[in-house]
């Protein structure tokens, strides 16, 4: 994520200085996780370029990685939400979901930095996606714009819940579908259409369409 020197001092430096001031994380904590960080730093670069790369394979708009990474708020928003995950694994306070925030007030992408996703993720125009706490998505997932991966329901009780569903392998998820509940699993290489609701799982290799019909009545009658 940091390939310069520099970038690395500034970077340890600003990141040790929130997590003591903001985050009151004690001195010999915050040299652990910090480290941490900026050893995992290499392997996250990796994983937003192979993010960024299945966006040039499926995005037809998508004219090269340059433009991806500077453009594309999808990629903007796995970038911090990668960073945010490795502090909310740090069970550091705060940070992590200020970071979320900001990169959700940004983008309109909505990703609790505890949800777990795996390689290759794209999010196709993406304005709207909201990812919970608990969800999991595994490698080569494809959603679009204004999906929900929450949960059935909000309350305190179930905090230490799973609350959002799981997303197998090489799953494509279409505009506007919500998915809700922690035992809700999308079996892997499935499509799920658009403005699909669901709230129990689907075997692998399955297609979810809704139930839409289209009335259309001209003016002559």
């Amino acid at each position: 994520m940091f390939s310069q020197k520099p970038q690395l001092r500034s970077f340890r430096r600003i990141l040790t200085k929130i997590l003591r001031k903001i985050c009151k994380v004690d001195a010999t904590r915050c040299l652990i996780i910090v480290d941490r960080i900026l050893q995992s730093s290499s392997e996250s670069r990796e994983i937003l370029l192979e993010d960024a790369e299945s966006v040039l394979q499926h995005d037809p708009a998508a004219n090269s990685i340059q433009e991806i990474i500077q453009c594309y708020p999808g990629i903007y928003t796995l970038a911090i939400y990668r960073l945010s995950h490795i502090l909310y694994m740090e069970c550091i306070d705060l940070l992590p979901r200020m970071l979320s925030e900001y990169a959700h007030t940004r983008t309109g992408i909505d990703i609790h930095p505890g949800a777990q996703i795996g390689k290759r993720f794209f999010m196709d125009h993406a304005t709207g996606i909201v990812i919970g706490e608990t969800t999991e998505i595994h490698d080569d997932v494809k959603i679009y714009q204004g999906v929900t991966l929450g949960a059935l329901q909000v309350n305190r009780s179930l905090k230490a819940s799973k609350r959002h569903p799981t997303i197998e392998k090489n799953v494509t998820i279409y505009a506007q579908a919500t998915i809700l509940g922690g035992d809700t699993v999308i079996g892997e290489n499935s499509v799920i259409g658009g403005n699909v609701f669901l709230t129990k799982s689907i075997p692998p290799n399955s297609t979810v369409k809704g139930l839409h019909e289209v009335h259309i009545k001209t003016k002559d009658g």
